[in-house]
C-alpha cells in the first residue's frame, strides 16, 4: 500500500465526528497520504475509521495503534477485511500490545509478554474465517515495534512497524533488524516554535503523559538517553524526541528518517498556542510542501 511519504498522526476524541470529517477532508486537500488515529478510552478506531474514510476520496487511513487486549483476533481480522474492502484499500491496520499499566491498571485485564502475545494474535487473525467479499488487494498490517524482538516479529509475521516516539537513530536501528522490503512507518512529535526555551516548555506537557510508560522508558534508553534525562525530560531528551524550529528545520529531522529508512514519517504537531486537543493547521500546511 502507498503511504504517501507524510501522514499526520492526531487524536480526534476532543472533535465532534462532524468536525473529524472537516478536519480529515482538509489534511487530505494538503496532500498528505495518511492519517493516523489511535485507540485509548475514547472513541472506536473501528467507527472512526470507517467514518473518515467515508468522508474522504483517496486519504488512507491508519490506526495507531488499534490495542489488541480489547477485541479478539477474528474480530480485528474482519474489521481490517470489511474497512478495506470498503474503502478500495485505503485502510491500513496498526496494531500494538500498549502497555502494562493501560491494560492491567485501567481495563482489568491480564498483560501479557509483549512479543509472544502479539505473535499469537497474528496467528489468530490468519487462522480465523471470513466469509465475506475480500478486498481487491489484502490488507496491510504494522504493529507497533520498538525492541528489536518485536521489529523482528514485525518483518516477519507482518507488513511492517509503526514505531511510536523515537527518533532518527531509532528508525536507523529499525531498519538494520527489519531488511530493505519493510514498511517502517515512523511518529514525529513537531513544534514550529523556533525559541528553544518555549518549544521545549511546550514539549514536556506532550512527553510528561508517556513518561511513566515502561516500553516507552525501555526504549529510550536503548536510543542512549538516560534514567535522569527521562525523569527530568531534560533537554536532549525533548530534542532526541521531538522535531521543533521554523518549518525548514523540521523538515530536515523528517528527512533524517527519511534517510534512515523510513518509509513514511506520521507527524503528530504540538500546538504552540498549549492547546494540545486543537490541530496546528500552520504545522501542517508549512510542512506539507
Amino acid at each position: 500500500m502507498d503511504t504517501g511519504k507524510l501522514g499526520v498522526w492526531y487524536f480526534f476524541d476532543g472533535l465532534t465526528s462532524s468536525d473529524a470529517a472537516k478536519a480529515a477532508q482538509r489534511i487530505e486537500s494538503l496532500g498528505f497520504g495518511t492519517l493516523w488515529i489511535p485507540e485509548t478510552v475514547g472513541k472506536s478506531p473501528v467507527v472512526m475509521a470507517s467514518w473518515l474514510l467515508g468522508n474522504t476520496q483517496k486519504l488512507n487511513v491508519a490506526t495507531g495503534i488499534m490495542n489488541i487486549y480489547h477485541r479478539e483476533p477474528g474480530v480485528t481480522m474482519a474489521a481490517q477485511k470489511s474497512l478495506a474492502e470498503q474503502s478500495n484499500g485505503r485502510f491500513l491496520l496498526g496494531l500494538g500490545v500498549s502497555h502494562k499499566p493501560l491494560v492491567e491498571g485501567v481495563r482489568g485485564l491480564k498483560y501479557g509478554p509483549p512479543v509472544a502475545t502479539m505473535r499469537s494474535y497474528l496467528q489468530g487473525m490468519a487462522a480465523a474465517p471470513y466469509s465475506s467479499i475480500e478486498p481487491t488487494d489484502p490488507p496491510a498490517t504494522v504493529i507497533a515495534a520498538l525492541g528489536p524482538k518485536m521489529l523482528e516479529l514485525a518483518a516477519a509475521a507482518s507488513q511492517g512497524a509503526h514505531p511510536y516516539f523515537s527518533s532518527p537513530e531509532h528508525t536507523r536501528f529499525a531498519r538494520e533488524i527489519m531488511g530493505p522490503d519493510a514498511m517502517l512507518c515512523v511518529e514525529q512529535k513537531v513544534i514550529l516554535e523556533s525559541n528553544p526555551d518555549k518549544a521545549r516548555e511546550l514539549a514536556r506537557p506532550v512527553a510528561k503523559i508517556y513518561q511513566a510508560l515502561p516500553n516507552y522508558r525501555n526504549n529510550w534508553l536503548r536510543m542512549g538517553l538516560t534514567e535522569d534525562d527521562i525523569n527530568n525530560l531534560s533537554d536532549k531528551f525533548i530534542d532526541t524526541t521531538f522535531a521543533w524550529g521554523n518549518a525548514d528545520a523540521i523538515k530536515s529531522r523528517i528527512q533524517e528518517h527519511m534517510d534512515a529508512g523510513a518509509t513514511h514519517v506520521c507527524l503528530q504537531p504540538v500546538n504552540p498556542n498549549g492547546n494540545f486537543g486543537e490541530l496546528h493547521w500552520e504545522s501542517l500546511e508549512a510542512l506539507s510542501t
